[in-house]
């Protein structure tokens, strides 16, 4: 992890967003031009990793989804109720600004998503995840989320499991 200190908090209009590039353009006009119009209309929540200076080092956003049963590898599935979707928290964006990127600052956002998430009063099974490309899902799969067998790109990870996890 980084020798710089990072503090997690709920993006607010007090954080300056005009400085963040993380280098992918999506990500980065999501988070300068519609991030707070999605946070009023309560469609997610944005979480921003400030420096001691209160610069935006990296954000994640969250959301509540559902997951089809089916779409469930067999396995997992045959131990859940048999309704026909399931409860998860979706991260819907993960960024790291580029001046802060190879200092862990990305585990320790996804950590604090898990956290949020197993932490919340309202039932989810799980952390879901959509990579937006090979690498992202290689990320995932490293913090030990399973890859859905419809879509090599979207991903989850049992809150149970994150409990339990010593890694996150």
């Amino acid at each position: 992890m980084s020798s710089t200190p990072f503090r997690v908090t709920p993006l607010d209009t007090g954080h300056d967003r005009t400085l963040f590039s993380s280098g992918s353009g999506p990500l980065d006009s999501y988070f300068q031009k519609q991030v707070t119009q999605d946070i009023r209309r309560r469609v997610t929540a944005c979480f921003v990793a400030l420096t001691c200076e209160q610069r935006i080092a990296g954000y994640y956003t969250l959301a509540s989804a559902s997951l089809l049963l089916s779409d469930l590898p067999a396995s997992i599935g045959k131990k859940l109720p048999r309704y026909p979707t399931v409860p998860t928290v979706r991260m819907g964006r993960l960024a790291v600004d580029q001046n802060y990127k190879g200092q862990g600052l990305g585990g320790a956002l996804l950590a604090d998503a898990l956290d949020r998430a197993i932490r919340s009063e309202i039932a989810a099974f799980a952390l879901m995840v959509d990579a937006k490309d090979e690498a992202a899902a290689a990320f995932y799969r490293h913090h030990g989320f399973i890859v859905l067998p419809s879509s090599p790109l979207a991903l989850f990870l049992p809150l149970a499991t994150a409990r339990t996890s010593p890694s996150t």
